[in-house]
């Protein structure tokens, strides 16, 4: 039995897990305009989310978020929104 509810889940959390380690990369672990150009792919592909996806995958996140155990996880989950364009920053 998977441990994920659907497989849009299990994406969800293959993507926020691969995300955050690129952004965690130090110059050593990997090229920073690679790292860039990576998030930035993934920020021009969830761009492309029809509103009904969109707000799927918010919840979702919410969902995840609530669940983590690991503050820092939790911490990028919460952000993971406005970090990758998917709703407005604040003004």
């Amino acid at each position: 039995m998977s441990a994920y509810a659907s497989l849009t889940h299990a994406l969800a959390e293959a993507l926020v897990d691969v995300l955050r380690f690129v952004e965690g990369c130090e110059d050593e672990e990997m090229d920073q305009d690679d790292a860039v150009r990576m998030l930035e792919w993934a920020g021009h592909i969830l761009s492309r989310l029809s509103d009904e996806q969109r707000g799927e995958f918010l919840d979702l996140l919410g969902k995840m978020a609530e669940e983590e155990s690991d503050p820092a996880r939790r911490a990028f989950l919460r952000e993971f929104p406005e970090g990758f364009g998917l709703v407005e920053e604040p003004v």
